[in-house]
């Protein structure tokens, strides 16, 4: 109503700034002054203008009035034209300059002086962050509250899938279909977009993920509401989305019954515990309370920078040991000095690449390593010893992979030895995982420098999918591991869907807020380039030999695979046979005793 009266009052001014004060319109001229609003309204509610929340409205709005006010004048000087009220009946070409400046300069100043005046909004003024919140849930409300008590945020409203509750009002706010999100960010000024729904990430939000990270507004997330209550999050500590959030199934949740009972009280060793996992696992590890942990690494550096970090947490004594895992004088003093009850081996050469131009090396440490550290935990009589194994491992094609069965084959024979006559009996259990994101050898760091540096992407096939896992469920499947096992099995997670690689990179530059270049986006900021699979490695992985041999344990999402008779028979001569070869450097007789060892599984 404002506008209809002040247009009307510009157009008289228009008039008046042509003229003189004397000027008194006539009727042709009255009837194009009313007739400028009539229009102007339609033209500003058709292009957003009356949608604008003056509190959030952003400076890119200038931009949106000024072309409503473009058409606004080109209408109205298409209607003076064809209804012959210019030129001879008074009505002097300049008028519409005069009107487009004018309507402008009111349009413009009326809404960034209200949001000004009312709200203190200055170009230096720090105001909170208009927010949209995808969800319309019990966590939805909560960190609606949170939010608007920090006074960081400001929520402007909720989007929901739910149809029936699209147009209705929650805590006072509007909620939106997610159609709307577009637009709300453009009109609205909206800065951030919080996800609150539980689910996992669907293929279909995946690619919503996908578009809305080309918008102006950060895509964040909520940690799941159980985490929440168990005290891990504030309700208001939302999180940037990871690429964790792609990957098409909810994180496993553990049990903590069964990592108190596999950690507490125990004395426990990690080898390899300077690595991603293995700093996982002492983390986790030290959350329960044993009675000492014990950290074995080469790795100097890693090893003092894990040490600091975990004495600092207190009270938990932790030991570093400085060593090879295939150091058996080594590996029978640390046993013996600090009464180890359960390992964690971790340690293992897994870059498949590397180990494959290394084989001698990578089959050295990481075949004689198990061995040792195996038959060193069996002597002491250690309670438990839990391998870290690969999907690799089954049907294995690569040099680490091979090495990898070999490991879950020493621990099946030592699993089958009767115990020592005065001492305990180990139950030896493997831990089969797919790629862990974000671990040193997982293709996701890759992808991130290859993103930072402006790429581009390589991937080694369109077609090749692999299994993921973050770093905490390995860890947390880890420790599991050992209070779920009897001895002789093989553990592993259910992974759900493989993940395409190709996919996973087009998430990661979205995510990254750039666009792909490809053929259908020559402009584009990031190439994806197919370079070919590298030797060894596999387009498809397999979890199993034989799923029909798989077995649910106590945890519903933890399973079994039974261990098929028979498959290690022999595994001292064949060790023998491969040491020896690796002693005489002969590389060809190396790769025939690796994987004739494992050709039958």
């Amino acid at each position: 109503m404002l506008d209809f009266a002040v247009l009307v009052g510009l157009g008289w001014v228009s008039f008046l700034l042509r003229f003189d004060r004397s000027f008194v319109p006539n009727l042709n001229q009255w009837a194009l002054m009313l007739a400028l609003p009539i229009i102007a309204v339609p033209v500003f509610v058709r292009s957003g203008v009356y949608r604008s929340v003056l509190r959030y409205l952003p400076e890119r709005a200038i931009w949106v009035i000024l072309r409503s006010v473009t058409v606004t004048m080109l209408l109205w000087v298409a209607l003076a034209f064809l209804t012959q009220l210019t030129g001879i009946e008074g009505t002097p070409r300049s008028i519409p300059v005069i009107l487009w400046l004018l309507v402008s300069a009111y349009m413009i100043c009326s809404r960034f002086g209200a949001k000004w005046l009312l709200w203190g909004e200055s170009p230096t003024t720090r105001h909170p962050r208009p927010t949209l919140i995808y969800g319309t849930g019990e966590p939805a409300i909560q960190l609606a509250h949170a939010l608007n008590s920090a006074k960081e945020s400001v929520v402007a409203g909720f989007i929901t899938e739910d149809r029936a509750l699209v147009g209705m009002d929650v805590l006072g706010l509007r909620v939106y279909q997610p159609g709307d999100i577009e637009g709300l960010v453009t009109n609205m000024g909206i800065r951030e977009i919080v996800i609150t729904t539980p689910t996992p990430m669907t293929k279909e939000r995946r690619d919503q993920v996908a578009r809305l990270s080309q918008l102006p507004a950060k895509i964040r997330i909520l940690p799941p509401l159980a985490d929440i209550a168990a005290g891990h999050y504030l309700v208001s500590s939302v999180r940037d989305i990871d690429i964790d959030d792609l990957l098409g199934r909810s994180e496993v949740a553990p049990d903590p019954e069964l990592l108190r009972a596999a950690v507490s009280g125990r004395t426990i060793l990690v080898t390899g515990a300077a690595g991603s996992i293995g700093q996982a696992v002492c983390r986790i590890v030290t959350q329960f309370r044993p009675s000492r942990l014990v950290l074995l690494d080469l790795n100097e550096h890693g090893l003092y920078q894990i040490n600091r970090e975990l004495a600092q947490q207190g009270p938990v004594p932790v030991v570093p040991v400085l060593g090879s895992a295939a150091n058996r004088k080594l590996l029978d003093r640390v046993l013996k000095e600090n009464k180890v009850d359960v390992i964690f081996h971790c340690a293992a050469y897994k870059h498949v690449r590397l180990v494959e131009e290394n084989m001698l090396e990578g089959i050295s440490n990481n075949i004689n390593g198990t061995w040792e550290l195996a038959e060193a935990a069996y002597d002491a009589g250690v309670d438990r010893f839990v391998l870290i194994s690969s999907d690799k491992a089954v049907r294995p094609a690569s040099v680490m992979g091979a090495t990898k069965r070999w490991s879950e084959l020493i621990l099946h024979h030592f699993s089958a030895r009767p115990a020592p006559r005065e001492g305990r009996s180990t139950v030896f259990c493997s831990v089969r995982f797919g790629n862990v994101v974000g671990s040193s050898g997982s293709v996701i760091p890759l992808f991130k420098e290859q993103i930072a540096k402006g790429g581009p992407v390589t991937v080694t096939h369109d077609d090749m999918t692999r299994y993921f896992m973050s770093v905490r469920e390995a860890a947390e499947l880890i420790v599991q591991a050992s209070a779920l096992s009897t001895s002789g099995d093989i553990l592993l997670l259910e992974m759900g869907e493989p993940v395409r690689i190709r996919e996973l990179a087009e998430d990661m530059i979205r995510l990254a807020g750039l666009t792909i270049r490809d053929e259908a986006n020559p402009d584009g900021a990031i190439e994806i380039v197919c370079i070919g699979p590298a030797k060894g490695e596999k387009i498809a992985e397999d979890l199993f030999y034989d799923p029909s041999r798989v077995q649910t344990t106590a945890h519903s999402k933890i399973l079994r695979a039974m261990y098929m008779h028979g498959r290690s028979k022999d595994l001292p001569g064949k060790l023998q046979a491969l040491r020896a070869a690796l002693e005489g450097q002969e590389a060809e007789e190396v790769r025939r005793i690796l994987f004739d060892a494992v050709a039958e599984g």
